[in-house]
Formats: C-alpha cells, sequence, structure tokens
C-alpha cells in the first residue's frame, strides 16, 4: 500500500507541475477580466485567499472525515493567507500540494474501510452521534482514524435498515441478516467513490478558478466549452436531450420517471419508466451510478459535447441490458410557456406560466419568453377572460431583454428600470412598446425562487400598480451577468461576469431584500429557501436618487384596498395556516440545533420515523385538490388536435394546476379589482 500510495502522490504531482504555469496564467486573465469589467472589482489580497482556500477544502472535505487535523493546520498555516502571494508570484503549487494530501488520505481510508469490511461492528458499544448545522472544525487524529470511519459507517447502516423497514421489532429480530446486507452494499458504494475520486482525472484547477471568480459575487464563475454550452442551453426552450426524467427513488437508486414520446430514449423502444439506471457511459467513459455523484452524472447526461450515451440499466429483478441513445434537438416542455382557462362560477380567467426568461441566444430566429408569453396572452383573451394569473414562481431568470419586453407588452408607457455599471453611469431604460396587450386586472405569482430577470420584470409590474403581486419574498438578485472569453479568440475558457445592477423606476433595489409581494402567501418550505443574502459575496443593498415620473396603471389606494382584503381571507384561510403549521414542524426538525443521539437501533429509528410522518404530512397536504374548474382554451384545445404527441405533457401541467392553491386567492383578488375598480 505504501508503494502504491507514493506512485498515486508522484503522479499527481507530476501532472499538475506540468499545468501549474498553466493554471496560474488563466487566473491571472480572468483577474484582468474581472478587474476591467466586473461591476465591483476587489483587490487580490489575504480576504480572497481565504475565501479561495476555505471553499477549495471544504469542497474535499465537507464532513471533515479525510484531512487529518495536522494536515489542515499545515496547509491553512502555509496557504489560507498566502494564495494571493502565490498567485501573484505566478506560483499555483498550492493545488498540486494540497490534492496530493487529499488522494493520499483516500488511500488510507480505503484501507481501513477494506478492513472494517473484514470484521463486525460492535452494535451494543455505548456512542452518541452528534450534528453541527453549521459545518464544524478539523478534529481527525490519525491514530482514531479507524474509530471515527467505524462510527460513521455504523450511523449510515443503522439509518439505511430504518429507511428501508417500517416494524422495528422486525428489525430488531432480523437485524444480523439486515446489517450483513446494508454493510456490504454501503462499503461497496463508498469503497467506489474512494476509487473514482483517486482514478478520475477531476480538474481541480478549475474548481479554484470558480472559488476566484466567486469571491468577487455569487453569480460571476468560470465556464469552460462544456459549462458554457449547459449553461446558455438551459435559458433555451430547445436544447439536445435524451428525451427523459430520472429521480430518485426509496431505496436512492436513479429510475427513469418520465419520457418524452417525441424523445431519442422512447423512440429506441426499449426504454421504460420505472427502469433503473446501473452506469452511464458517453463511450469515453463510465460512471457507475451506485457510486457516482449527482453532480457528476448530471454533467455526463446534459453536456452537449456527450452526443452518444450508453446507459446500462434494469429493470425489476432481470439481468442489465445497454441502451445507446443518440441526443436529439428537443423543445424543453417544462421550459416553455403555456397556459390554460379558469372557470369559477360564470367567468374565465386567464393563468400564463413563464418557468424562465429564455429566449433564442444561438439567433436561429426562435421566439423568445415574452413573444410565447404574448401569444398565450391572445389566445387567453380570445375566451372572454375577466383578469391574468401571471405565475413566475421558481422561475430564475434568464434574459434580461426579454422581461424587458414583456413588461412593455403590460404597462402602456414610460420609464421601467435604470441599470448602472462600473463607471456608476447610469442608463435609463423605457417602455419598448406603445400600448398594452392586454389592458384587464393581473396577479402575478412569486415566491422565494423568483429570482434576476424575474424580479426586474415583477418590480415594473409593481411600480406601475398593473398588478398586485402575491406570494413570498423572492431571492433578492438584482444584477446582470455576461459571458465573455478570457481572450479575443479564446474559444476555451470563459467567465459569467456580473457587469451592472439594475434599479426600480422608484430609485430602489431589490438587491439582497428581494421583492415584497402585496400579500404574503406561506409556502411550503419559504423558511428554509437559500436567499441572495445567505452569500457571503452578495452585494448589500443600495438605493440611487431618482425624479423620474411614470404614471401607475391605477391608484394606489385601490392596490392598497385590495391586499388588505386579501391579507384578512389568508389569514382565515385552514389551508394556508396549514402550511405554516408544517412550516413549523419543519423549521424544528432543520433549524433548531440537534442533540447528540445514542447509536441506537432505537434512536436511529425514532429519527427516521419522525422525518417520515413528516414527508407523509407534506405528501398529503400537496395531494390536495384547489376544486377549480381548470382547461385549455378553444385554440390550444384545437391544437393539440394537430399535435396529439403534446398531450402527455398537456395533461401533466394540467394536474399540477389543479394541486395550486394559489390560484383561488389570485381569482378572488381579481373579482376584487372588478368590483372595487
Amino acid at each position: 500500500m505504501r508503494k502504491i500510495t507514493l506512485i498515486v502522490v508522484f503522479t499527481t504531482f507530476s501532472l499538475f507541475a506540468q499545468n501549474d504555469g498553466k493554471t496560474c496564467e488563466i487566473i491571472s486573465k480572468i483577474n484582468t477580466l474581472i478587474q476591467s469589467e466586473h461591476i465591483h472589482p476587489k483587490p487580490i489580497d489575504d480576504s480572497l485567499s481565504v475565501f479561495v482556500f476555505d471553499r477549495f477544502i471544504n469542497e474535499l472535505d465537507p464532513s471533515r472525515n479525510i484531512f487529518l487535523k495536522s494536515e489542515y493546520q499545515t496547509l491553512s498555516e502555509k496557504y489560507r493567507f498566502n494564495i494571493d502571494d502565490f498567485i501573484n508570484a505566478e506560483n499555483c503549487s498550492f493545488i498540486p500540494e494540497i490534492i496530493s494530501i487529499y488522494k493520499k488520505d483516500l488511500l488510507r481510508n480505503k484501507s481501513i474501510l477494506e478492513k472494517i469490511d473484514t470484521i463486525n461492528i460492535d452494535y451494543e458499544l455505548k456512542d452518541t452521534v452528534r450534528f453541527n448545522k453549521k459545518g464544524f472544525p478539523f478534529y481527525l487524529q490519525e491514530n482514531q482514524t479507524e474509530k471515527v470511519l467505524t462510527k460513521k459507517l455504523r450511523y449510515e447502516i443503522l439509518n439505511d435498515i430504518a429507511s428501508k423497514h417500517k416494524n422495528l421489532d422486525s428489525i430488531k429480530a432480523n437485524f444480523k441478516t439486515l446489517e450483513f446486507t446494508s454493510k456490504r452494499t454501503i462499503i461497496e458504494n463508498e469503497l467506489c467513490k474512494i476509487n473514482n475520486l483517486l482514478q478520475n482525472e477531476t480538474n481541480y484547477s478549475e474548481n479554484i478558478f470558480n472559488y476566484f471568480c466567486n469571491y468577487f459575487d455569487p453569480h460571476t464563475s468560470y465556464f469552460n466549452v462544456n459549462t458554457k454550452s449547459n449553461f446558455v442551453a438551459s435559458l433555451s426552450k430547445e436544447h439536445l436531450s435524451l428525451g427523459m426524467n430520472v429521480s430518485l427513488n426509496e431505496k436512492n437508486e436513479i429510475i427513469i420517471y418520465e419520457l418524452n414520446p417525441n424523445g431519442p430514449a422512447f423512440q429506441t423502444g426499449k426504454i421504460k419508466k420505472g427502469d433503473q439506471i446501473i452506469s452511464i457511459s458517453n463511450l469515453k467513459e463510465t460512471l457507475d451510478v451506485s457510486c457516482s455523484t449527482l453532480d457528476l452524472i448530471s454533467k455526463m447526461i446534459l453536456s452537449d459535447t456527450n452526443k452518444k450515451i450508453k446507459l446500462t440499466l434494469k429493470r425489476n429483478s432481470s439481468k442489465n441490458f445497454d441502451v445507446l441513445v443518440e441526443k436529439q434537438l428537443l423543445k424543453d416542455e417544462e421550459n416553455t410557456v403555456y397556459s390554460f382557462i379558469i372557470e369559477h362560477k360564470n367567468d374565465k380567467f386567464g393563468y400564463i406560466k413563464i418557468p424562465s426568461f429564455y429566449t433564442d441566444y444561438e439567433e436561429n430566429s426562435e421566439k423568445g419568453s415574452a413573444e410565447d408569453a404574448a401569444l398565450e396572452a391572445l389566445k387567453l383573451q380570445k375566451d372572454n377572460i375577466k383578469g391574468l394569473i401571471i405565475d413566475i414562481t421558481d422561475n430564475g431568470g434568464g434574459s434580461i431583454e426579454e422581461a424587458i419586453k414583456l413588461a412593455g407588452m403590460f404597462i402602456d408607457y414610460g420609464p421601467i428600470s435604470i441599470i448602472t455599471d462600473n463607471k456608476q453611469a447610469q442608463m435609463l431604460i423605457n417602455d419598448p412598446y406603445e400600448g398594452m396587450i392586454y389592458n384587464g386586472p393581473i396577479v402575478i405569482l412569486i415566491n422565494n425562487n423568483s429570482a434576476s430577470a424575474t424580479e426586474f420584470f415583477a418590480s415594473i409590474m409593481q411600480d406601475y400598480n398593473r398588478a398586485l403581486l402575491i406570494g413570498n419574498t423572492s431571492l433578492g438578485k438584482a444584477t446582470m451577468q455576461t459571458i465573455l472569453p478570457l481572450e479575443k479568440n479564446d474559444n476555451t475558457n470563459f467567465v459569467k461576469l456580473t457587469i451592472n445592477k439594475f434599479y426600480r423606476v422608484t430609485g430602489k433595489s431589490d438587491q439582497a431584500i428581494g421583492i415584497i409581494p402585496n400579500a404574503h402567501l406561506p409556502e411550503i418550505f419559504e423558511t428554509i429557501y437559500p436567499k441572495e443574502i445567505d452569500s457571503p459575496t452578495a452585494f448589500k443593498n443600495d438605493s440611487i436618487i431618482t425624479t423620474l415620473d411614470f404614471k401607475p396603471f391605477i391608484e394606489n389606494n385601490l392596490i392598497l384596498e385590495i391586499a388588505k382584503k386579501s391579507k384578512k381571507r389568508i389569514a382565515s384561510n385552514s389551508y394556508f395556516n396549514e402550511i405554516k403549521r408544517i412550516n413549523s414542524k419543519i423549521d424544528d426538525i432543520i433549524k433548531k440545533p440537534k442533540l447528540p443521539m445514542p447509536l441506537t437501533i432505537d434512536a436511529v429509528f425514532k429519527e427516521k420515523t419522525d422525518l417520515n410522518c413528516l414527508w407523509e404530512d407534506v405528501n398529503a397536504f400537496d395531494s390536495k385538490t384547489n376544486g377549480l374548474n381548470i382547461h385549455n382554451s378553444n385554440l390550444n384545445q384545437y391544437l393539440l388536435t394537430i399535435h396529439p404527441l403534446e398531450k402527455t405533457n398537456n395533461l401533466y401541467q394540467l394536474k399540477i394546476l389543479e394541486k395550486n392553491h394559489y390560484l383561488n386567492e389570485a381569482i378572488a383578488i381579481l373579482n376584487d379589482f372588478r368590483a372595487l375598480k
């Protein structure tokens, strides 16, 4: 084992030694670009060193069971405050030194796990496990490593058994058999993960590039060709795809849960819903799913360079079988605007879902989200709607140009935003269109995941009193990014760079605080969703002085009166009060400090049972329908007869909407508009 360790360490040093110069060269070019174009460039100093070092180490060893405490202290003293000096001196040798220690420790853990695999774990030994929500310091001592890994395995085995069996008495009666199976599977997966980390040529330099970029703000990041292509594809409604969706089942196996009838996976005739994915190959390398990270799996599947993917599948108890699938350019139904009619009593209301502000970045003349939304609005008006609901929940943003177009379609005229750059120059954005495509009342649904271009659009609609916003406070990202190559003719290295801030016509910004809706609607998990302000490098909120004139669509006192009525209904609504109760239970589990837990099957089973009860509460709650009559517009119903393959997705969208209880309050607000206007 010592010989293997030396070979691995020597090889690691050799590989990185050859790339040290290149790594530092790229960092230097990234810094030059950032200092020139970033909205708020910062100096390269000790603060950057700490940020980069801490994130690199935490990424490598988040659970603190790889690096020894002594190793961490040595690396910290040498590099934590000095990475800036190494970069300025064009010396990136800190990367291979850290990785060589990391891989040496992985080999040590591998050897220990192989030993534990051959001996019995003492489950009678009294011990406890501690949890720390904010991370904890490095503590691992060399003479305690086997004890720590055994303790970790003991908890994972007990947790695995408790997850798969619901009767505690049955578990205790069959514990020896269950433990043997679980221990073997968990250790096999752990060894497989370690082997993958040792054998795969991970580009750790790219991690450093990203941490360097993230230091300036959370949305500035490094892109290679693949990550750039994937990012651009995510903002389009068409991209290369296998035409299938996957999910984790209760056994943590990756299964195929949905197939697009138009997609290449379905058209092979060999793949079925429910098939388990055993491994994935791009014909150059293969990932064993059971011991690969979800990040690696998704990168292999989504990368546009991997045009052919070989899937090794398993169906029920049959033997594994291979299927080769070649990607095709498909419409992403989950990232495309759609609409429905909602009938309430004798009136019809329109509903438009905008999942993202996608656009045609490749200039293939495909319609963007604004034009698609306008088309749906026109279809709905053919059915004589009395009000419109625009749903931008979980819309993470996209093209600011599309958001400008969409806002311009719903307000009559006037200024809509002010944008600033790194020279503090202000650029006024005006409504690009005269008039409105729809002049009736509008309610907009937002939530914690509504971000960036979505917040840009929503803030305009709110400032003009063009719509009443309901939901919960948005993410709080009021910045704009662009993708630039490191140099003019560089086609392999890029930076997604924050170059602008945007402000409301009032001069206020939503940065770090988000858009506060006119009426708050409780949402499950809202208290634990990440926010912009949670990032240590997020910009603080600020404002600018402006004296812009703009004419609101309706008087402010009418908006306040309707919002007051809505808040009163929400406060007495049993559905929303039940959400508050469930969120309180989630907070108890997620936010409150956990006491040390005995490492016994009784304690672990109780913990798992409590969690299962919570998920059952959530799932049962999510299954309740809203009682509304929802259907396609007449024109969309006709289009389905021309494109019958779209019926499956249409039905899926309809089923989701039937469980959306926010629509009931949105319709009540639209009726208030009509009554009070």
